[in-house]
């Protein structure tokens, strides 16, 4: 990673698993698309399937999910970051973006999420 970027979300590991796959890489593998990573923040998820850096941020793409709407998007890797949410009226504190780990790489077909899989089923079957 460059010595002059510093996203928490952001590890050796994702910056890694998206120079196998820059933007672009999978448009039209549809469910066969591999999402190298997932990020939550309560009921909201964003499954990333490619990434690359632009500047001082990454712009990820992926789909996300448990928000107004489920869609397909392009996210900034910074903006990601700097969500937080004050939950102090329910015991939990600041709550904050944060990447599911331990995840595995794997196609999107395999996930088990009744609202991604919806998604996909609606857009590909």
């Amino acid at each position: 990673m460059a010595k002059d970027f510093n996203n928490r979300l952001i590890t050796p590991e994702l910056e890694k698993a998206m120079q196998d796959y820059p933007l672009y890489s999978q448009d039209s593998k549809k469910k066969d698309a591999v999402c190298i990573a997932v990020f939550i923040i309560g009921n909201a998820r964003w499954y990333i399937l490619e990434g690359q850096r632009e500047n001082d941020d990454f712009v990820l793409f992926g789909i996300v999910v448990g928000l107004a709407e489920t869609e397909y998007s392009y996210i900034s890797a910074n903006e990601m970051a700097s969500v937080e949410l004050d939950a102090t009226k329910f015991g939990l504190g600041k709550v904050r973006v944060e990447q599911r780990k331990p995840f595995q790489p794997c196609q999107l077909s395999e996930i088990i999420d009744r609202e991604l899989q919806s998604f996909l089923n609606r857009l590909y079957d």
